[in-house]
């Protein structure tokens, strides 16, 4: 890695080699700031092709899974750059409405959009999110502690959802509320994380829990023991996952990191691959010291969030995931 991005820079607080969710910049008096002052910049990226028919959540979908990276970082998004991407002849009305819905998402999180740049070719859309964070507060998933508790703030089956709506398996109607989650900021589950000084975190996203999840116990080297039955599901989503309606995700986790997850014999096929699945803009995994855990299921609860403790974090094992 070094000889891609260079020697360190003490004012990167976290680069690409964790896989977290954002990288993390410190400015000081070098960037002209008054003398004792610090912030720090959360950047991130992310778009990606539609996952629902409705330009409209689109637009608010794709805004939303772009704000979130920021959130995980324990930070608040400042300002956002447009990226997108339309085909020779794309619909001006379905173009305006994808922008309507994503700009009025960031808006929504009290960010501002400063620009863009748009390409033609294939459907895309995102953002490009610059968020600010105290460099004392940011949870970074290399910061987990062994005894740490995990807890997620939204319910898994995004892919099995917008795979059996791009298959006619279930109706618009059917698919409407999932729409509604993916478009939902993750605002008020990063205050909670936040409120109660969380050691690490990241958003379920396009790797889905497995994937994310395994990214805090290699950086923070540790083994992350999930209870299968106690993960939040959207719906009757197990029913389509029954029926084998997964998104791509599933077949990539199971066959990229597989070998490093191990799974109880006595539980369900589906589940299991649910928690391997691809999910759009997901929620929250927090981690929180067992001591903290009260606290954190106060604040949800208070925000009217799922209180979902989904497994904990131990010292490294044979493997980094356990399933049980």
């Amino acid at each position: 890695m070094r000889e891609v991005i260079g020697e360190p820079d003490e004012r990167l607080l976290v680069g690409p080699q964790t896989l977290d969710d954002a990288g993390v910049v410190r400015m000081g008096e070098g960037e002209g700031l008054p003398a004792g002052v610090e912030v720090a910049l959360v950047q991130t990226v992310d778009f990606f092709p539609p996952v629902v028919d409705d330009p409209h959540y689109y637009g608010a979908i794709a805004a939303a899974n772009s704000l979130s990276d920021v959130y995980a970082m324990g930070g608040r998004p400042f300002s956002a750059l447009a990226l997108a991407g339309f085909p020779e002849g794309f619909s001006t009305d379905w173009r305006g409405e994808i922008l309507k819905g994503g700009y009025a998402k960031v808006r929504e999180s009290g960010a501002v959009v400063s620009g863009g740049h748009t390409v033609e070719g294939e459907v895309q859309f995102g953002f490009a999110v610059t968020g600010l964070v105290d460099p004392r507060r940011v949870t970074a998933n290399d910061r987990a502690k062994a005894g740490d508790v995990a807890y997620l703030t939204k319910p898994l089956g995004m892919g099995c959802m917008t795979t059996a709506a791009k298959f006619a398996k279930i109706s618009w109607e059917e698919l409407e509320p999932a729409a509604e989650q993916m478009a939902t900021l993750n605002d008020r589950a990063a205050e909670a994380m936040l409120a109660v000084d969380a050691t690490a975190c990241t958003d379920i996203t396009g790797f889905g829990l497995i994937g994310h999840s395994m990214n805090i116990a290699k950086a923070s080297d540790l083994t992350f023991r999930i209870h299968a039955p106690e993960v939040p599901l959207f719906g009757d989503v197990i029913g389509l996952a029954r029926k084998n309606l997964f998104s791509g995700g599933a077949k990539r986790g199971r066959e990229n990191l597989g070998s490093e997850v191990a799974i109880d014999g006595g539980l369900e096929e589906a589940l299991v691959s649910l928690l391997f699945d691809a999910e759009t803009s997901g929620g929250l995994l927090i981690c929180v010291p067992e001591g903290q855990a009260g606290a954190l299921e106060e604040e949800l609860r208070s925000r009217e969030l799922p209180v979902a403790r989904v497994g904990e974090f131990v010292a490294p094992g044979g493997k980094r995931i356990e399933i049980v």
